[in-house]
């Protein structure tokens, strides 16, 4: 069996990937860092944004699915195809984790990305930052804060990429006025931070992977590979060191060996785990405690009557844009303990002219952390692409489901304050699986008590030499959209990794 040599080995080509690559490059630019991806490159560029690609078909494809604004609707189970069973020969892109041979049934609409860049490519790049019981602040509030900017910086975070419209303040306006009273200080109802560049003109480009690493984007060097189409199948160790992975080529099915001082898991937070438990890393807290916040979503026509603004003063989206701004309802903990993504756009006749002004209203809602909750392998059984076969053990609790009610209750005043909601018609509480921000079946640590699989760098926990980063490894509860929280485990993973390699 050939091999491939590496300093660092990083398993997953996503954000996560692009961002442990990115900080490498700049603190410890000798290092030979070869990047993982059992799925393929969507268009021609790696790691490129759908939203900004150069391929017109590709780029018309996501926006038209992207328009309705919620994430899951245009990425989640029902739009995704099955895969016959093999992934081999496979369209990149999204789908359904049942596509995989895995049995879903508890969690319908959770998905996965199965191309470079993974979810990265696709993501709405919203970036509301954690709060409350979401921190992990393991070593002090002072530090988490410099974590946090770091992954702001990496992300490209602008705090309010699409600049509120007058219709757009006074809508917010009518907002405050509703949770103002019970919102903690800087946690009013505001403009969404996104991962999306500004600019005067659309489109504003979006985060993929090659914004935060160049690098992905040019050809393969003695520096840096990207090795698309090959799979990670087996970390290979001895119990407390990794010498590499052993990768599998998915169209010629041959194996191999890349061998690196380091190696870093950044898959999504279903195939982590799994690929540790394929490789005999199993810890007990392995797969468990896998949670998501349940989803409610809703949109209204707003009376712009109370608004007090004409129809025809409403501005258009920028060239490109199907979404005139995105605002933000901060959670407040128990006093207002939801998560609210706020999306206007305005419809259009098919002469042009304005019809209404509408506002999507989705409500985020926590979830107890269980392990009950969690990932069940088999070893005996392979799935589609040849790893242990999952299944998905999720369910609410009755704390879940009543504050799934007073969610229901507090949007609908939302919705009433803005203009003619009906919940019957204008609201859905969405399956399990579709935020598709899910989290903790890998999860850091203070201590190896048995209740995590990493120390607080995303080392797991006997090895001297194994990191992981990503959604997997947070072990909070998190509320809102969790793309930065799982950022901010990369820059933990990434500086301990540079201080390893130079030692």
């Amino acid at each position: 069996m050939r091999t491939t040599q590496a300093d660092v080995l990083i398993v997953g080509s996503g954000l996560m990937g692009a961002a442990l690559a990115e900080q490498l490059r700049q603190s410890a630019p000798q290092s030979r860092i070869v990047m993982v991806d059992g799925g393929s490159v969507i268009g021609s560029v790696p790691g490129q944004h759908l939203h900004d690609t150069a391929e017109p078909t590709v780029r018309d494809e996501y926006i038209q699915a992207a328009s309705p604004g919620v994430q899951s609707l245009y990425l989640g189970a029902a739009v995704t195809p099955d895969i016959g069973g093999d992934v081999k020969g496979i369209r990149p892109g999204m789908y359904n984790v049942s596509a995989f041979e895995s049995d879903a049934t508890d969690m319908p609409a959770s998905a996965l990305a199965w191309n470079v860049g993974g979810m990265g490519i696709h993501w709405t790049a919203a970036t509301p930052w954690p709060w409350g019981d979401e921190v992990f602040a393991y070593t002090g509030e002072g530090e988490w804060a410099g974590e946090l900017r770091k992954a702001q910086e990496l992300l490209h975070v602008e705090k309010q990429p699409f600049a509120p419209t007058e219709v757009g303040t006074r809508m917010l306006g009518v907002l405050d006025g509703l949770f103002g009273p019970v919102s903690a200080p800087g946690r009013h109802p505001q403009a969404m931070p996104m991962a999306v560049k500004r600019q005067d003109s659309g489109p504003m480009p979006r985060t993929g992977p090659n914004r935060i690493f160049p690098r992905m984007k040019e050809p393969a060097g003695d520096d840096f590979t990207l090795v698309p189409g090959t799979l990670a199948v087996e970390i290979v160790h001895d119990g407390s060191h990794a010498r590499g992975a052993r990768v599998r080529e998915i169209d010629s099915g041959e194996e191999y060996v890349i061998e690196a001082v380091t190696t870093v898991v950044a898959a999504d937070t279903l195939r982590t785990p799994q690929l540790l438990f394929a490789s005999g890393i199993r810890p007990w807290a392995l797969g468990r405690f896998l949670n998501e916040h349940a989803f409610l979503t809703g949109q209204v026509t707003a009376d712009l009557d109370r608004l007090d603004i004409p129809l025809e003063s409403i501005p258009r989206p920028m060239t490109g844009e199907w979404l005139i701004g995105s605002y933000w309802l901060p959670h407040s903990g128990r006093p207002q303990p939801f998560h609210g993504q706020i999306m206007d756009r305005l419809f259009i006749d098919e002469s042009g002219g304005p019809l209404a002004y509408s506002v999507g209203l989705s409500w985020y809602v926590p979830t107890s952390i269980s392990e009950h909750n969690r990932l069940e392998f088999d070893e005996a059984v392979l799935d589609a692409a040849g790893l242990p076969r999952t299944r998905i053990h999720y369910a609410y609790t009755a704390d879940d489901e009543g504050l799934f009610s007073q969610a229901r209750a507090s949007q609908l005043e939302a919705g009433l304050a803005l203009g003619d909601f009906r919940p019957e018609r204008d609201s859905a509480r969405l399956s399990p699986g579709s935020s598709l921000h899910f989290t903790g079946t890998a999860r850091s640590g203070p201590s190896d008590d048995g209740t995590s699989v990493c120390d607080p760098h995303g080392r797991v926990w006997g090895f001297d030499n194994l990191f992981l980063a990503g959604g997997a490894v947070i072990p909070t509860a998190v509320v809102g959209n969790s793309t930065l929280t799982g950022m901010v485990t990369a820059v933990r993973a990434g500086r301990e990794i540079i201080r390893t390699l130079s030692a």
